[in-house]
């Protein structure tokens, strides 16, 4: 009962959840041709036998200007209905209370995947990109509020027990409520009970177009920092004047809007239980509604004391229960440490969606795969197997661990005393103690699954060969080229002057096998966590640091992951130098020279060290001696080909399927 308030049991209309776990709404991009498939379906039916007690479906757009994604559902058009009755049956078979979530996005559109107009209050800008809206007229008011009517009515007739409207994020609604972006004079601007017209009356006619049986929410945020936001205050009392008219039995809390993007789905750079404080507020004023918290609330553990506290009564984890879908059955079973904690590293959930490619998880791949791989769970091999991986990387590890889950019996020779490989090192970053936390987990599960872990334990061709195993995975990783070779200067093959010495890679860094100087230079060629977290944690150090990149701007694949911003700010405030579109042409131990990309004019950079986040080398020395005993291994991870961690883990799933 450590997790009691989680697993009360709480009515919502004229349901009862089974718990107080959500599972939020979140664009999943899975649509085909506008339309939920196989993989869709799959994906929320894994985190229903998982044990969510409600499912939150992503936004159906309810209007032609609401289009965002190309992964959007068709709007206005009853084709949707059939397929999403197969969701709605199967997720509520097993015990899921379903709601799907109806948005319009207002100004911040895209019209390129919508080819239609922004729509707005007054005609505002886009903070989406540089285009303006179009202000609507009153039957264009008229017209989008019906969008939502038939939406929810579609919701309804596919299976759906409600609807969460969507007026979080400075979306269409947030406009209209917000002084800022509705500077209408008409009977839908001015005063609060004018403002707040347009999402009465869609809540209104919902309630009265799909009856007193189906449950209406509202999504709300809080961005109260920035200035032209609406404050908590205003917030609260625009929540509790829809509340009094009871035209929602619940409101969602989550953080961030189009001002701040960045916290739209907080990282780990940011604290965690965001949504709780607003949550709270409203607790206190709504008398009609349960209230759910939502933003970067990881866990089981921090849902029970939000909900002990009295915050919410409800938790959304939505980037949890991608990563581990049998969270809240673990939970229920008292197996927490069995469940696999998201990283808050947004590489594969925001990363792909902002691509415009279906969502997965770096951690979990069967994210988005589960119609393939069956999800989350393990079908048994038709012949076991005994099978060797050499190295514990994250690559290795997950090989082992599928393996094992599937009956081989796996052997992981490790030549380090310890597990994670260079993963392990990311992990000693600044706030990225998450990615100790797993390889923590990989740990127990590997043990519980009896593999024979071998530390210390470094393999050549003839031990590999003595061991005779039936497969052989090589998840041995990759190095620092060693070189200072910059793909800027492809025709410079070394760096002039790199003999000098007092040069290192960020693994010596991380290793704390550098020894640093006062002034340190950082290249950074791949403008991800490689670099700019060794950056960050040198600096944090008391280090003075230069970065230096070829590319616009610092953290450029960082963008991805909408991580950039508050890791540069990070910087910024730690007295970091930034220099870009740069490379460097020399280096004399005490002092580099960069070339300006742009101009070709050469400057000089006074540092002690340099650290080189350049290309790494896949390490082939023990595959080549494999291939000469006629012996073929299966490659995984940077022994592959050198990439981040993602890929060193799918392939790991991948290939620990396939034994």
């Amino acid at each position: 009962m450590s997790l009691k308030h989680v697993f009360a049991p709480v009515k919502l209309r004229r349901r009862t959840l089974k718990n107080r776990i959500v599972f939020g709404a979140h664009t999943t991009n899975m649509a085909q041709d506008g339309l939920p498939g196989d993989q869709h379906l799959a994906y929320y039916l894994e985190r229903a036998i998982g044990g969510a007690a409600m499912i939150v479906v992503e936004p159906m757009p309810v209007h032609a200007a609401a289009v965002l994604t190309r992964g959007n559902f068709r709007h206005s058009s009853d084709e949707v209905i059939p397929q999403f009755a197969r969701l709605t049956k199967a997720c509520k078979a097993e015990g899921a209370v379903m709601i799907q979530q109806l948005y319009h996005v207002g100004a911040h559109g895209d019209w390129d995947n919508s080819w239609h107009a922004n729509w707005s209050p007054s005609g505002g800008p886009s903070y989406h990109d540089n285009d303006g809206s179009h202000a609507m007229t009153g039957d264009e008011i008229e017209e989008t509020i019906e969008g939502f009517v038939q939406a929810a009515v579609r919701c309804q007739k596919a299976g759906f027990d409600g609807v969460e409207v969507w007026a979080a994020y400075h979306c269409l609604l947030d406009q209209f409520w917000t002084p800022f972006s509705n500077r209408r004079e008409d009977e839908w601007g001015g005063s609060l009970e004018n403002r707040t017209r347009f999402s009465r009356e869609i809540l209104r006619r919902i309630r009265a177009a799909c009856g007193e049986d189906f449950i209406v929410g509202l999504s709300v945020n809080d961005d109260s920092d920035k200035e032209v936001c609406l404050s908590r205050d205003e917030m609260v009392e625009i929540v509790a004047l829809h509340d009094a008219e009871r035209l929602m039995d619940y409101v969602t809390v989550g953080s961030g809007s189009y001002f701040d993007f960045y916290k739209l789905l907080p990282s780990f750079q940011y604290a965690e239980n965001l949504g709780a404080d607003l949550a709270e507020r409203l607790k206190q004023v709504v008398r009609h509604s349960l209230v759910t918290a939502e933003a970067n609330i990881r866990t089981p553990e921090n849902a029970n004391t939000v909900l002990g506290a009295g915050q919410a009564d409800l938790v959304s984890l939505v980037r949890a229960q991608i990563a581990d879908p049998h969270l809240v059955t673990k939970a229920r079973e008292d197996r927490t440490g069995d469940i696999r904690g998201c990283l808050s590293c947004n590489q594969q959930c925001w990363g792909r969606r902002g691509r415009d490619y279906h969502i997965s998880c770096l951690i979990n791949p069967s994210a988005g795969h589960e119609h393939l791989w069956g999800g989350d769970r393990f079908t048994p091999a038709d012949k076991p197997k005994t099978v060797l991986v050499i190295g514990a990387g994250p690559a290795g590890l997950e090989t082992a661990r599928v393996a094992a889950e599937r009956g081989h019996g796996v052997i992981l020779a490790e030549a380090s005393p310890e597990l994670g490989g260079q993963f392990r090192l990311a992990g000693l970053q600044p706030r990225r103690a998450q990615i100790t936390d797993l390889i923590g987990w990989y740990g127990r599960q590997l043990e519980k699954l009896g593999v024979d872990l071998r530390f210390n334990t470094f393999m050549e061709a003839d031990d590999v060969a003595a061991i005779g195993a039936d497969e052989i995975v090589l998840a041995t990783g990759s190095m620092p080229a060693g070189t200072g070779f910059q793909k800027a200067l492809p025709h410079v093959p070394e760096l002039p002057g790199i003999e000098h010495g007092n040069v290192w890679s960020p693994e010596d860094v991380m290793g704390r096998a550098a020894r640093l100087g006062r002034h340190v230079i950082v290249l950074d060629e791949g403008g991800n966590w490689r670099g700019i977290g060794t950056a960050w944690y040198v600096a944090e150090a008391g280090h003075q640091v230069t970065i230096v990149t070829p590319d616009a701007m610092i953290g450029k694949e960082l963008v991805r992951s909408a991580t950039d911003f508050p890791a540069r700010q990070t910087l910024a405030k730690l007295g970091a130098t930034f220099v870009t579109e740069s490379a460097i042409t020399g280096w004399t131990g005490r002092s580099a020279t960069a070339l300006c990309l742009l101009t070709g004019q050469l400057s000089e950079i006074q540092a002690d060290s340099l650290v080189l986040a350049t290309g790494n080398r896949a390490d082939t020395e023990l595959q080549a001696g494999l291939r000469v005993r006629g012996i073929v291994p299966r490659l995984v991870g940077d022994a592959h080909a050198p990439r981040l961690a993602a890929a060193a883990i799918y392939e790991g799933r991948k290939t620990g399927l396939a034994l």
